[in-house]
């Protein structure tokens, strides 16, 4: 990665969400953004992922954009170098875990299921109907033997209601913990110090990349923190209400182009 930009490129990274953001309902990178984003690295520019899903789920997208930047992954509880390995952040719940554990859980409303994410691997803490569409979705194996330790992070997936009592439920019982809406219907626990906006300050001071040199883009409360820190903060024309009051521009829908339409701003401008 580089730290500094190619002359005459407003912003050097472009730091982008996944679902809803490049990838879209059918679980594909929309080809116009795909595109999009080829032209932007010929320019000189840096393209990171910034996701709620972990390696296995992350990577074969990683992988078809042809990068090698580290990945922002599991809502920011963990930052991985795919050329060496490495975690260069890799946090869990820790004390948050057994309260979530013995107090949430066995607490959570009939049809909401719950999964833990240790390691590589994602385990069923709570088995619900909404969980087998989850895991197609994200084209990941659940398991049904509970993790050995902490796990990074707790999906809580209702299926159909909103997130809300479930937030109030892990507020009242791990106050520390960071919960945060991914989706209608997804509500993550993360441990302290975890989110998007947070791993983004941690791989931008790593780089010596100054914040205003950086765009991001997404389109649930989970991106609000990363869009409203970046210099450039961009929402999906249609995400979350909270992601548009947050963001610096507007664009186009995730399938209509969403990152192309970022782009295009950065290397045509006008920018606001």
């Amino acid at each position: 990665m580089t730290a500094q930009p190619e002359a005459g490129l407003s912003h050097a990274w472009i730091v982008t969400d996944l679902d809803g953001t490049l990838v879209d309902r059918n679980l594909g990178m929309v080809p116009r953004s795909v595109e999009a984003l080829r032209r932007y690295r010929e320019c000189g520019g840096t393209v990171v992922i910034a996701t709620g899903r972990n390696e296995e789920s992350a990577t074969p997208y990683h992988r078809e954009l042809g990068l090698d930047t580290p990945m922002i992954l599991c809502n920011g509880a963990r930052i991985t170098d795919p050329r060496t390995g490495d975690r260069l952040v890799d946090l869990d719940l820790g004390p948050v875990w057994p309260p979530l554990r013995d107090l949430v859980l066995p607490a959570l409303p009939e049809g909401v299921g719950a999964v833990g994410f240790s390691g590589h691997d994602a385990h069923v803490l709570r088995d619900a109907p909404a969980l087998a569409d989850y895991a197609r979705r994200d084209r990941i194996v659940l398991l049904g033997d509970p993790p050995d330790r902490p796990p990074t992070k707790v999906m809580l997936i209702s299926g159909g209601g909103p997130p809300a009592p479930l937030a109030e439920l892990v507020a009242l019982h791990c106050p520390s913990a960071l919960v945060v809406q991914s989706e209608d219907t997804y509500l993550e626990v993360l441990p302290p110090g975890a989110g998007k906006e947070a791993a983004l300050r941690e791989l931008a001071g790593r780089y010596g990349m100054d914040i205003n040199r950086i765009a991001a883009i997404g389109d649930n409360p989970n991106d609000t923190g990363m869009v409203r820190l970046a210099g450039l903060g961009a929402a999906v024309g249609d995400g979350h209400p909270q992601v548009l009051k947050a963001a610096d521009i507007v664009v186009v829908s995730c399938s209509d182009g969403a990152v192309a339409d970022l782009v295009g701003r950065i290397l045509d401008g006008p920018l606001p």
